[in-house]
């Protein structure tokens, strides 16, 4: 199979956007054994996409491009690959209601214009975006495939692993085995950094590296004749990254991190209940998702409001007239209180600035303090988080829930 890769933007054209999505999508088709002859950059322009199909189908099998899904006019790269193929869209009442659901979570109103985004043909593959409004899609038609990908690298990395990759394994020979590794507490950059060596010098197998909801998924993958061999060849390297990472990788596979705690808790028979302000009860929503987490999770409360720190937690008025509600002394008091009043070995808590209001120069945006009580013993920390009032509550949720983790190993 003869592949090529075209990405659609005129702000890769001008300069003002690097394409690094060709150099990583060249490097993941070589690891599945098709070949790249061409790649292709091509602007916000109807005739000159549809001349750059039309020219990338004369000399390729596969076609993968990235950019021109948005909800914009000049967003057209799926219109003019429906053109292509002769294919008519309808509303995939599925994303459409993602597309929604992600605006109401951000509480924002969706514009009319991200209706587009939801259009595709009926015998389309829908390729899920849970990191943006535009899900990608697949059309193959005549021996000819377009996979059709968003532009922001963050949303294009896990589409094309969790579900491109997958698409493509029916055109290998042999067999194409992969494991992953889940790491958090560490920066995507700084994680790569700690494996650069072994990303300079991977053959087979080979590691790729990317960044997901607040944590970093390292993908080894091996080709090899039988699944057995593929295994035997991921071992050493699996062996090297665990040996540089230690305990920031969490977990394998599709385990989430709240999964990991919740095992422990429950190994360990420690009881837990959380007191969260700022986060408003997704810590205790995260730890829910743990089927069996009831026989360790006693209780979970959000005292939002100073006079439900004072009544529910015996947060001190002292400590918040002399601190303030955004302080680690008022995160350790809720942590004790809460554990206190519900009787468990843990008590863990938040509390912070969400924003987008409400911060200072003392106290900015994104300011949020965890607490833990393990056995009495208590313990706080501070977080500078980045991000809009979601990404703030949930960066927190994960930073806590990964540091009990720790603290439990």
């Amino acid at each position: 199979m003869k592949a090529e890769i075209l990405a659609v933007g005129t702000e890769i054209l001008l300069g003002d956007i690097v394409n690094t999505n060709a150099q990583y999508i060249a490097k993941r088709l070589a690891d599945l054994g098709i070949a790249v002859y061409h790649q292709s950059v091509v602007g916000d322009n109807p005739e000159r996409l549809l001349e750059a199909y039309r020219l990338a189908f004369s000399r390729a099998d596969l076609v993968i491009t990235t950019g021109g899904l948005g909800p914009t006019k000049d967003d057209l790269t799926k219109e003019v690959a429906f053109e292509y193929f002769g294919k008519k869209s309808v509303v995939h009442e599925a994303s459409m209601k993602i597309i929604e659901g992600y605006f109401k979570e951000m509480n924002k109103p969706m514009a009319k214009s991200n209706v587009k985004q939801a259009y595709f043909p009926v015998d389309a593959v829908i390729l899920p975006n849970n990191n943006g409004t535009a899900p990608g899609c697949i059309i193959e038609e005549n021996g000819k495939i377009v996979a059709l990908l968003p532009g922001p690298p963050r949303e294009m990395k896990p589409m094309f692993e969790e579900a491109v990759v997958p698409y493509l394994e029916k055109f290998q020979q042999g067999v194409l085995v992969s494991k992953v590794l889940r790491v958090i507490g560490v920066g995507e950059s700084s994680a790569e950094e700690m494996i650069e060596d072994i990303l300079d010098n991977q053959t087979n197998p080979t590691v790729a590296p990317y960044a997901k909801d607040g944590e970093m998924l390292f993908r080894i993958t091996a080709k090899a004749n039988t699944k057995e061999q593929g295994i035997k060849l991921i071992e050493p390297m699996e062996a090297a990254i665990r040996s540089r990472l230690g305990n920031n990788i969490y977990g394998e596979g599709d385990i989430t991190l709240e999964n990991v705690l919740g095992q422990m808790l429950i190994n360990k028979k420690l009881t837990i209940a959380t007191a969260e302000s700022c986060t408003g009860g997704m810590v205790a929503a995260k730890l829910i998702n743990y089927p069996g987490i009831s026989s360790v999770f006693m209780d979970g409360v959000v005292t939002y409001s100073n006079e439900a720190k004072i009544n529910r937690l015996g947060v001190s008025i002292e400590t918040l007239d002399k601190h303030g509600a955004v302080s680690s002394e008022v995160a350790a008091e809720m942590a004790q209180g809460i554990a206190r009043t519900a009787g468990t070995n843990i008590g863990i808590s938040t509390t912070g600035i969400a924003g987008p209001d409400g911060g200072s120069i003392e106290k900015p945006v994104g300011l949020v303090y965890v607490g833990l009580s393990i056995n009495g013993q208590v313990k706080t920390k501070m977080l500078k988080l980045s991000g809009d009032r979601q990404k703030i509550r949930e960066r927190a949720t994960m930073q806590l829930l990964d540091w009990l983790r720790r603290e439990l190993l």
